[in-house]
């Protein structure tokens, strides 16, 4: 092969012969002596050629292979790997490298390099412009280049090892041995490695290569120097460069043996590391061994927390000072110290190992540090060197290696970040800070503050790392590309931006006080528009994730203080080029085929919670620029046009439509999702998304109910986080689409399409009058609707997907913690609620749920033990450890467990959400409404009734089946085609839709073993003591029971025909009557638990679950029909302690407060209860109730009591609209009712017994309450409410039940009674509203009340007349009482009654409405 004088083809002609002879070696003949000529020749030339060394030099070290992919670089590296393994482990070529080695060792001088090459030294003790070198160095060197790459494939790799012992043999010159070591640092960077070398070297394997080699040299040059200093000589002697470089490749297999070795092995290894630091402090050093020196030494800072310590001792005993001043000030006196070496040795090599490895070992130091309780006052010292010598300068120093200025910057940044983290500050360091007139001494000063204020004021460190970012995102990608230090400047830049991002966590806290002087970070930052571009731009930097975080981060932070970032963006010119670089961003992530453990290190997840985060805030704000939206214009009349406009908006419908890869991008669906809800909500994007997403291209994407939604979940063992996300990622599809069906205006066709789109998918049916239409039969719209006759209830599907039980939460502590007491405080640890901010242990997550910060957890844990240490034997010391260990593991399941609870519920919460929605907004688009909502109803009880579902989610479930309830109940009693449609009959109102007798009674049932459930709370059984009334409601019966069969049948005679023969007036009251008594029997299974569990709530509960209690109460009594429930309440003395309760509430004069306005509503309801005793079991039920004293309790109440303020809507039954008070005169209503109960005995007792019993103790009650009576009675009917002709028409029943067998008439309720027959009977009863209501209904009742009233007056007069021989004038004459009624008044009466008979004729069907109340 000809290569010219090209050297870098004869190079490459060179690697590819190196690899055509080990193809030849690999297949070729040893015996044929021929081919191994070839081979052999072959090798020399390769040899000659130094093929090794441009392979390596040319290839493997370039910026190009260096800084390329990872997977590319592993895969390459891999290949070079067989190629070298074939080439070292056959005999022929072994035999060359023998050859090769013994001329390496024979052609140099052994440790002496040229005297002109001395000055070239590199930083790691290199000889820089060698001319040539021997192969055999490059051969080692080549090998060592492959391993450093992938350390892994030296493991188990005999070949090898067999080739590193040899290569190890017999040395005598530097470079060889410096190689040869070189290769054993590469090959100790995994655990197997370290272990094998440290063996190699302790061992004798080698006669003169070993630990005691190193050990020894240090102690020899150490006793050297010292001697030297003793004998007063001037000048130290020179430090043979071939001995450092020989030591500094020593150091380095040291640093990578302690790194990589084994945790508790290499505590063993090493037990005096005394030699590494004495050294240091010589000028005669050259400053690359203090480097790898003090490499060395970091090694062992994490191998033991007292070897940690005893280099601190070393480094103070040995190690060159750092001699300080207060910031801004200057020591005169010179000394030799770090400053020294920096300025005046290192500084003119343009190199700086020294000073790099220093604060590398420092910041190595520090951050092992667990006592920062000085807020790192004691390293004010060391702050103020890094600051003030080492970063301030660094810009304009010159560097003869720029790999070294950006480590030099990156081991300042690692300082900074370390001070910025580790340190925490209070209220007091600040205003210590602020009130010091005088510049304070050294030891007062807090680096964390000296830096916070060097940033908000735009000093020396802002400058710096600001200059480096405004580099810019394009330069440093084509650094990171180019050069060999890329990758450190990138590391450099990653910090910078994650100093910036932790200066803004604090600078607000520091500005109010240090303000003028000091400003907030944003406000220095806004100062120029090109140092917020350069922060922002790094989202385009795809080179390493990280950088885009931190961008996306500070992003987020300025958005949130900058009010004018968007325009200040715009005014840059640089809008666009932020919408492409997220879009760009977003789009790749959404890409990647890489699972992300942690979403905090997500930029999909970032760039997604920023867009949220941003929505709420001042249009126009970041989300509205990278979404698309008209900021230069109006946002709410924005018109999206994805497809058109590459944006955040595209990538995240695009993604949607397909959703592919669920187990990698199940996050990104998940608040794509909830970006999109978030969008709808808001009142400005509303309208602009709700039209984007409502065309039939997306339709909401709801087609995803049956994809996304009801994909079965991974197991928890096996992928709890996706678990979690696709639970989320499915309540916020959930939400988006109930919103949707909330707010949409189906008068667009548009949206009415999107909504039966929703529908169709979500409950698999829509309205008959829907199907014929575009929507059904439209691809886009509804994808394959038309291939499926019937599609399943999808909603069904939903809830079966949320029934499974969620881990266990609670604690657990192993029986150590118990035994030592310390269990009482990891409980208070937990109990405190505040986040590892201010001292807690907890954070929350980016998706609002509280969980335990690990770190923080461990750090409490491992401060209990150090106080517990010193008390305890090794075995309790070591269990003391396995328990901390349980408690993390416990801890990290605790924040998983969590996450998928909150999840669960999430997604209950969205399922609950649509169907409400759809039950109670879009029920008419519904094609069979009664077999759906049963359907809903029954799964919610089902699911309810589930021993894995939570109180939590129990509550959720029973809102819903509220929800389909009511709407049921809706269904059954609303009039079918309206009240005033013409076209209603008697017969549809009677024969309106019910459920089947079997599906209410599995309603009941499953209802019953819901309330019964062993886990519930109070609030839970509220709701479905609520569900159960409302239950009770929908079974009640149409009819009116005070209008008897007979006069029904007569009014349905003329609308009966031959068609509805099934449906007669006997089936519906025979179906009533059965479902009556199936409720009855399945509350009656369980009778004894249900009672038990109301009456726990009746006297133990809160004042809103007293109240519902006993309005259940009065629903079991209203269903009894064995008086079996009024057995159980008189066993347990319910009834008589409602007595008790109401007379004692009656009694009292106390002001109705806002809890006692509750309390209010309960005693209403015990009213209901005795109500619905005597009107439920007639007398028998009455006579309980007198015979428990009711009528002496209510006599001795005070009715008329003063006004209470209270909330109106608490009591709305008894509010005054007109001035929002209520005062117990509200409850006259319900004792009048009671009392009215009991002249129901009076019919049956002895009324010629003037002293009978029960008539005394009526007239005793009026005669207690005359004032009640007597405002009652005087009240003006005329436009009177239906609470007052209700109180008067109880009032007058009482009295003309009574009152005519009291002779003392001290009262003058005779009087009164006279005066309303007077009012009543001149009434027209013949004519529409004589009652003067304002509204049909109310009329219709007032009138029903007012011949209530008439028929007690006549009753009355009627037993005047003939109990009290009472005669009645025939009229009014002149000399006439004007006050007594005449027959002319009876007979008005009757005429009136005749007349209004004849009008009700003509309005039969009103008979059949129930009465109000």
């Amino acid at each position: 092969m000809r290569t010219g004088n090209n050297m870098t083809i004869e190079g490459f002609v060179g690697v590819v012969r190196l690899a055509w002879s080990v193809h030849l070696m690999l297949t070729q003949d040893r015996s044929n002596s021929r081919e191994t000529s070839d081979i052999w020749s072959c090798l020399e030339i390769i040899c000659r050629q130094n093929s090794f060394e441009f392979l390596r030099e040319q290839v493997l070290k370039t910026a190009a292979y260096q800084n390329d992919d990872e997977d590319i670089v592993y895969m390459y590296t891999g290949y070079t790997h067989k190629l070298m393994m074939c080439f070292i482990s056959h005999p022929t070529s072994r035999d060359k490298i023998k050859e090769i080695k013994e001329k390496a060792m024979t052609a140099l001088s052994p440790y002496e390099p040229p005297r002109g090459q001395r000055e070239d030294l590199g930083r790691n003790g290199e000889q820089a412009d060698q001319p040539t070198k021997e192969p055999f160095v490059s051969l080692l060197e080549l090998v060592r280049e492959i391993y450093q790459k992938v350390p892994e494939l030296g493991n188990g790799n005999e070949e090898l090892w067999t080739f590193v012992i040899y290569a190890g043999e017999d040395h005598t010159n530097t470079q060889t041995l410096v190689a040869f070591l070189g290769l054993l640092s590469t090959l100790a960077s995994t655990e197997v490695g370290a272990a094998k070398v440290y063996e190699l070297l302790q061992g004798k394997t080698y006669r003169s290569v070993g630990w005691s080699t190193l050990f020894d040299c240090l102690s020899i040059y150490e006793e050297k120097f010292k001697k030297s200093i003793q004998s007063s000589a001037n000048i130290l002697p020179d430090f043979p460069e071939g001995d450092a470089q020989a030591l500094v490749a020593y150091l380095a297999v040291l640093q990578k043996v302690v790194e990589n070795g084994n945790l508790t092995e290499r505590r063993k290894w090493f037990p005096d590391i005394e030699p590494l630091f004495k050294l240091l402090s010589y000028e005669n050093v050259p400053p690359y061994l203090k480097g790898a020196l003090r490499n060395s030494i970091t090694a062992f800072i994490k191998v033991s927390p007292i070897l940690k310590d005893a280099i601190w001792n070393y480094l103070e005993q040995y190690d060159l000072p750092v001699v300080t001043a207060p910031l801004g000030h200057h020591t005169a006196t010179q000394v030799y110290d770090m400053r020294f070496e920096l300025n005046e040795v290192e500084a003119r090599r343009e190199s700086y190992p020294s000073t790099i490895s220093f604060l590398k070992l420092i910041n190595a130091l520090i951050v092992e540090e667990r006592n920062i309780s000085d807020k790192g006052r004691r390293f004010m010292g060391i702050f103020k060197f890094v600051y003030e010598d080492v970063f301030g300068p660094f810009p304009q120093r010159a560097y003869a290696d720029p790999l070294e200025k950006w480590e030099l910057a990156l081991a300042c940044l690692e300082h900074f970040r370390m001070v910025l983290s580790m340190y925490d500050i209070k209220d007091d360091d600040i205003y210590a800070s602020v009130n010091t007139l005088a510049p304070s001494s050294l030891e007062r000063q807090l680096p964390l503050l000296e830096l916070l204020k060097d940033f908000m004021s735009g000093k020396v460190a802002f400058r710096n790392i600001m200059n480096i970012i405004l580099v810019g995102v394009d330069s440093i990608i084509n650094e990171r590309t180019t050069q060999t230090y890329g990758i450190i400047l990138e590391r450099t830049v990653l910090l910078s931006l994650e100093i910036f991002i932790l200066v803004m966590e604090r600078d607000l806290a520091l500005a109010d006080v240090f303000r003028p002087l000091y400003q907030p970070l944003d406000v220095i930052l806004a100062q120029s528009h090109r140092q917020i571009v350069a922060l922002l731009e790094f989202v385009r930097y795809d080179y390493l994730p990280q950088i885009q975080q931190c961008s996306i981060k500070i992003m987020g932070i300025l958005s949130s203080r900058i009010v004018g970032l968007v325009q200040l963006l715009l005014k840059a010119d640089v809008g666009k080029m932020v919408i492409e670089d997220y879009a760009a961003c977003l789009e790749f992530r959404f890409d990647d085929f890489q699972v992300i453990e942690d979403t905090k290190d997500d930029v999909g997840v970032l760039t997604l919670q920023l867009l949220v985060d941003n929505i709420c805030r001042p249009a126009p704000n970041i989300t509205h620029l990278l979404l698309g939206f008209d900021v230069n214009g109006s946002i709410e009349q924005t018109v999206l046009k994805p497809k058109s406009q590459y944006s955040c908006l595209k990538i995240i419908l695009d993604n949607l439509e397909k959703a592919t890869k669920p187990d990698i991008n199940s996050l990104l669906h998940e608040f794509s999702f909830q970006l999109l809800y978030e969008l709808c909500l808001d009142p400005l994007t509303c309208g602009p998304v709700m039209d984007l997403l409502s065309t039939k291209k997306y339709q909401f994407f709801s087609k995803h109910v049956g994809t996304i939604g009801v994909t079965p979940l991974p197991k928890r063992n096996s992928n709890q986080s996706l678990r979690i996300s696709m639970l989320h990622e499915r309540a916020w599809l959930l939400k988006m689409l109930a919103l949707a069906l909330h707010i949409s205006d189906i008068s667009s066709s548009v949206y009415r399409e999107a909504c039966m789109a929703i529908l169709y998918h979500t409950f698999g049916q829509c309205a008959e009058n829907f199907q014929s239409t575009s929507l059904i039969h439209s691809h886009d719209a509804l994808t394959s609707i038309s291939d499926v006759p019937a599609k399943r209830n999808k909603v069904l599907d939903l809830l079966e997907v949320l029934q499974f039980r969620c881990p266990d939460t609670s604690t657990k502590y192993p029986q150590l913690l118990s035994s030592l007491g310390i269990e009482s405080k990891i409980e208070e640890i937990l109990r405190n609620s505040a986040t590892f901010e201010n001292g807690g242990v907890y954070y929350y997550s980016e998706r609002g749920d509280r969980l335990i910060d690990l770190d923080a957890f461990r750090e409490k844990l491992l401060q209990i033990s150090q106080e517990l240490n010193s008390q305890l034997t090794e075995p309790e010391k070591a269990g003391l450890k396995e328990s901390v260990h349980h408690l993390l593991k416990w801890a990290w399941r605790y924040n998983k467990n969590l996450e998928e609870q909150a999840a669960q519920l999430h997604m209950l919460t969205g399922w609950s959400q649509i169907v409400e929605v759809a039950v109670s907004r879009r029920m008419s688009l519904f094609e069979d409404c009664s077999q759906l909502l049963f359907e809903l109803l029954d799964a919610s009880l089902n699911a309810t009734t589930s021993p894995d579902c939570s109180v939590k989610m129990a509550y959720v479930l029973t809102n819903v089946s509220l929800t389909c309830m009511a709407k049921l109940r809706d269904e059954r009693f609303i009039c079918p085609a309206g009240t005033d449609s013409d076209a209603v009959t008697c017969l549809d109102i009677i024969s309106s839709k019910q459920l089947p007798n079997a599906a209410c009674n599995s309603l009941l049932f499953k209802l019953v073993m819901a309330t019964l459930r062993n886990e519930s709370s109070e609030i839970l059984r509220r709701r479905q003591y609520a569900l159960l009334l409302s239950y009770f409601q929908y079974c009640s019966s149409i009819l009116d029971s005070d209008v008897p069969p007979s006069v029904l049948r007569f009014l349905l005679l003329e609308e009966q025909d031959g068609d509805d023969e099934d449906i007669t007036l006997q089936k519906v009251l025979k179906e009533h009557n059965e479902l009556a008594h199936a409720n009855f029997s399945i509350i009656r299974k369980e009778a004894q638990a249900i009672v038990d569990l109301v009456t726990k709530d009746a006297f133990h509960g809160s004042e809103a679950g007293k109240a519902l209690s006993f309005y259940v109460l009065d629903a079991l009594i209203s269903i009894d029909h064995e008086k079996y429930f009024l057995n159980q309440l008189q066993s347990r003395g319910i009834l008589r302690s409602c007595l008790s309760d109401v007379a004692n509430y009656l009694s009292k004069d106390s002001s109705l407060a806002s809890e006692s306005s509750q309390r209010f509503c309960t005693v209403d309801a015990q009213f209901s209860l005795l109500l619905r005793l005597s009107h439920h079991y007639g007398k028998h039920g009455s006579q309980i109730l007198l015979s428990m004293g009711a009528l002496q309790n209510l006599s001795a109440c005070n009715l008329m009591g003063g006004q209470k303020k209270v909330n109106p809507r608490a009591i709305s039954k008894i509010v005054k609209e007109r001035t929002g008070e209520i005062d117990k005169r509200s409850l006259i209503t319900p004792v009048l009712r009671i009392v009215t109960s009991f002249t129901s005995l009076v019919d049956s007792a002895d009324f010629l017994e003037v002293k009978n019993k029960i008539v005394r103790e009526i007239v005793d009650f009026a005669k207690q309450h005359q004032s009640v009576f007597n405002s009652i009675l005087r009240e003006n009917m005329t436009g009177t409410n239906l609470l007052t002709l209700e109180q008067l028409s109880m009032a007058v029943s009482i009295l003309s039940k009574v009152w005519a067998y009291e002779e003392n008439e001290e009262c003058s309720y005779i009087q009164d009674l006279f005066s309303l027959m007077h009012s009543l009977f001149s009434v027209d009863f013949g004519i529409l509203n004589f009652m003067q209501s304002p509204n049909m209904i109310e009329n219709q009742k007032s009138e029903l009340i007012a011949f209530g009233l008439c028929f007690s007056l006549v009753s009355y007069l009627y037993v005047l007349a003939t109990r009290k021989n009472m005669r009645f004038q025939v009229s009014y004459g002149r000399n006439s009482d004007q006050q007594h009624p005449t027959l002319q008044m009876v007979s008005d009466l009757l005429n009136s009654a005749t007349l209004a008979l004849e009008r009700v004729g003509e309005e039969k069907y009103m008979l059949l409405n129930k009465k109000g109340g």
